[in-house]
């Protein structure tokens, strides 16, 4: 009912504007908007000699020089420009007449002058400017800001009209220099700058660009903080990380500050792979001292980056053993608390996942839970990672129990739609696979898209799976080997998956056995082994479920592990291409011209 009562303002509001004007003026305008410009150039022309009036210029002009009667043109533009000689529109559009008739070199001197002979006076110079930009003039309207600066003997003034013209006109060179003048003058429009380059800049040499830039404005202004900020950015952007640390550090110190920066930026490094200089940024921040503010949350940190390094590589239970004592030292050190609630669940699952110690690890989460001034959501993440705990453990019960009390307490939130993901995958596991898929498709429309995307997934992998007998039977052994990969136990769940066939031969879970033995290959940087099963998936299954997943994995392995961006380019293109309702579209795209950037550049 509201949109057809908007519809009706909408047709009412047209009607009464038609309405207003006169017969003539109505019939030009249906002329003019269906390309009769003859016929509209005719109305147009009586109407504007017999009143004069400025609104009827436009369309009149402009139907002149579409049917080409430049001398017309010409000469209706020269008396307007007689009787209105501080009006810019009429020598403006006189130089338009020239370029329609081809005289280049007229139209370019007539704009040369007017603004060689620009007053002093600001507003006159953006008259001009913005003149020039209507008739899409846009060298000139630059040309015109540039020299209204020496003019005005100002070289700061017109930056917000400069920068929207360089972005416009996707002058990268000139629109970076635009910005860094902006920032000496406004060091709050960095987040802007930094957003506007980000999205404009591609490859290597347009990021090497903007580094000389700003090395060569730091030359001379050496204790600029918000350059060296922008410069600390620009690292990152490429990737440059010991760079983009020493420039933060840098900063950290000549402002004697708490750490802060260092702080963020570690997390950023370790998001991005960075380990070695997330480390050293931590240390850094250990370094000091007790008192500091980020001495505790870098040293639980720390311990999060090695967890990550250990459990990420060939596994040494030497060094998971020298790692377990480490947390216990640190929660010695500054004992159990809500502060330090993240490293007592990261004990938990090195004790339980890496250790082979789920008492243990379900004791120091209960332990956690009895705490005085825990939060809901660190109650909510415990519980889940206790009844992953008690999954682990051959413990169903216990753990549907407990992802029961988060999904009640949590109804309608992320870690409620969690809980309920978890209790389907463990119905799942243990091989009911009609009530996992009844509540995975409620998930289907989860506020989280991961959780969405899980639940799509594993619906899918069910129902594809229970046409009969076989399949079903095949799913069961598929779902044992899956509760064995969460449990962390490789081998074994190798072993499963490569019986499947032996015992089903005509199953239907071929690719999808080929899609988690890739993960499980990705997990050890087994690499070579995961291009050939994800490459498997690509050429006999890209119709199936696993084709666009298969796609972007392997793309992401050639681009971030072996160092083959051609590959990757070329795998990203598929996507856009073949899977544009493809959950990867997006970053598809983004990655393909990032990569393309640096081949182009």
């Amino acid at each position: 009912m509201k949109k057809f009562l908007f519809l009706l303002l909408i047709v009412s509001i047209t009607l009464e504007v038609k309405a207003q004007l006169n017969p003539d003026e109505a019939i030009a305008v249906q002329y003019f908007q269906s390309g009769d410009y003859e016929k509209a150039a005719l109305i147009y022309e009586k109407l504007f000699n017999r009143t004069k009036n400025a609104s009827y210029y436009d369309p009149y002009f402009t139907c002149l020089l579409r049917i080409k009667k430049f001398e017309e043109a010409e000469k209706l533009v020269r008396i307007l420009q007689k009787n209105n000689p501080e009006n810019y529109n009429y020598p403006v559009d006189l130089g338009r007449v020239f370029q329609e008739r081809g005289e280049q070199e007229k139209s370019t001197n007539l704009y040369n002058n007017l603004i060689k002979n620009l007053p002093a006076n600001e507003f006159a110079i953006k008259d001009l400017a913005i003149t020039f930009y209507r008739a899409e003039a846009y060298d000139f309207s630059i040309k015109t800001f540039l020299n209204g600066r020496k003019i005005l003997n100002d070289e700061k003034t017109f930056i917000y009209d400069l920068l929207s013209l360089y972005r416009y006109r996707k002058d990268k060179m000139m629109l970076i220099q635009e910005y860094l003048m902006l920032l000496t003058i406004n060091p709050e429009a960095l987040q802007q700058a930094q957003n506007v380059l980000g999205s404009i800049l591609e490859g290597k040499d347009d990021f090497d660009i903007l580094k000389t830039a700003i090395l060569r404005r730091l030359q001379k202004d050496a204790q600029n903080i918000v350059l060296t900020e922008f410069l600390a950015w620009q690292y990152l952007q490429q990737k440059d990380f010991d760079m983009a640390l020493r420039q933060t550090v840098a900063l950290d110190r000549r402002l004697k500050e708490e750490g802060e920066r260092v702080f963020e930026l570690s997390k950023l490094l370790v998001s991005n792979l960075a380990y070695e200089q997330g480390v050293e940024a931590l240390n850094y921040l250990i370094a000091k001292g007790e008192k500091s503010r980020y001495y505790i949350p870098a040293k639980i940190d720390l311990l999060n980056v090695k967890t990550i390094q250990l459990t990420k590589g060939n596994l040494n239970k030497t060094e998971l053993i020298d790692l377990e004592n480490d947390y216990e030292s640190l929660l010695k050190e500054f004992g159990r608390s809500s502060g330090t609630a993240f490293a007592i669940r990261q004990l938990a699952n090195l004790q339980a996942f890496y250790l082979k110690k789920p008492a243990v690890a379900a004791d120091n989460l209960q332990k956690l839970l009895e705490l005085p001034g825990i939060t809901p959501v660190i109650i909510a993440q415990t519980k889940l990672e206790l009844g992953d705990i008690y999954t682990l453990s051959g413990e169903p019960w216990e753990a549907a129990l407990i992802f029961g009390q988060v999904e009640k307490s949590f109804s309608n939130e992320v870690y409620g739609q969690e809980a309920k993901f978890k209790n389907s995958r463990l119905a799942y596991f243990q091989g009911d696979f009609l009530w996992a898929k009844a509540q995975l498709d409620i998930l289907k429309s989860s506020t989280s898209q991961l959780i969405a995307n899980d639940a799509l997934n594993l619906s899918l992998l069910i129902s594809d799976n229970l046409q009969n007998e076989n399949d079903t039977a095949a799913l069961k052994k598929y779902s044992e080997a899956e509760l064995n990969i969460f449990k962390n136990q490789q081998e074994k769940a190798f072993e499963i998956l490569d019986s499947i066939n032996i015992l089903f031969p005509t199953n239907s879970l071929a690719d999808d056995i080929l899609m988690v033995k890739s993960k499980m290959y990705i997990n050890t940087s087994k690499f070579d082994q995961a291009v050939e099963n994800l490459q498997t998936i690509i050429t006999n299954f890209s119709t199936e479920l696993w084709g666009d997943d298969a796609l972007f994995i392997l793309a992401d392995i050639y681009e971030t592990k072996l160092n083959q961006p051609e590959k990757a380019i070329e795998l990203y293109q598929r996507i856009i291409d073949d899977y544009s309702g493809s959950l990867y579209i997006i970053e598809a795209r983004k990655r393909f011209r990032q990569l393309r950037g640096d081949k182009l550049g």
